[in-house]
C-alpha cells in the first residue's frame, strides 16, 4: 500500500499542474493544513531534478504567502474573538507578558519553527495575536522557509539517483522517520504550551 502511494505521488509530481498543487500545498500548511509541502516536493525534485530550484523557490514563496494568511487569522480573530475570551477569564494581565515575551524573541521562534519539523502555522496564527511586526514575521519566514527547501531540493540534486534509490529501497523506514518527525513536532506542541 504504501508503495502504491509513493507511485501515485511521482506521478502526480511529473505532472503538469505539479507545480501548482505544490504551491496550494505549502500555501494552505503554513495556515491550517497538516500535512507539510515535503510530501510532494521531494517526489517532484525526485522526478526533475533539472527543476530542483524553482520547484523550491515555488514551495518557498507560496509557503511565505500561506504564512503571512496565517498571520492574518491571528491578527483578526483574535480581536474579535481572542481578546473578549481573555478578559472574561481575567487573562489580560497574562497575555500581556506573553506577548512582549514572544515578541522580543519573535524572529528567532519563526526561524525556528519554519526549518524544523514543528508544525509552522502555529507560529504564523501566534505571530499574527501577538502583532510580531509584520517586516520581522516575513523576514524571518523567508529565510526559515527558503532555507528548508532549499536545502531539501539541493541535498536531492546533489545526490540524484543515489538517494531516489535509498527511499525506494527502504520506503517504509523513510516514511516512519518522516511520521515521527511531524507527529513529534505536534508532541512538542503539545508541552511547550
Amino acid at each position: 500500500m504504501l508503495r502504491r502511494m509513493y507511485d501515485r505521488v511521482l506521478a502526480l509530481a511529473e505532472r503538469p499542474h505539479a507545480l501548482t498543487a505544490l504551491a496550494v500545498i505549502a500555501f494552505i500548511e503554513s495556515s491550517f493544513f497538516p500535512i507539510p509541502p515535503d510530501v510532494l516536493l521531494i517526489p517532484m525534485v525526485l522526478a526533475a531534478r533539472t527543476r530542483a530550484w524553482r520547484i523550491a523557490a515555488v514551495c518557498t514563496v507560496a509557503s511565505v504567502a500561506g504564512g503571512m494568511f496565517g498571520y492574518a487569522i491571528g491578527y483578526f480573530l483574535f480581536e474579535s474573538i481572542g481578546r473578549p475570551l481573555l478578559a472574561f477569564y481575567g487573562y489580560g494581565a497574562k497575555f500581556a507578558e506573553f506577548r512582549a515575551m514572544y515578541n522580543e524573541w519573535g524572529a528567532w521562534i519563526v526561524f525556528v519553527a519554519g526549518t524544523t519539523p514543528f508544525p509552522y502555522k502555529v507560529i504564523t496564527i501566534a505571530s499574527g495575536v501577538t502583532a510580531l511586526d509584520p517586516v520581522t514575521f516575513t523576514i524571518a519566514s523567508v529565510a526559515a522557509r527558503g532555507l528548508r527547501f532549499f536545502i531539501v531540493a539541493g541535498l536531492l540534486w546533489w545526490l540524484g539517483e543515489p538517494i531516489r534509490a535509498f527511499i525506494e529501497k527502504r520506503l517504509g523506514l523513510v516514511f516512519t522517520v518522516f511520521v515521527v518527525g511531524l507527529v513529534g513536532g505536534f508532541v512538542a506542541l503539545r508541552y511547550l504550551h
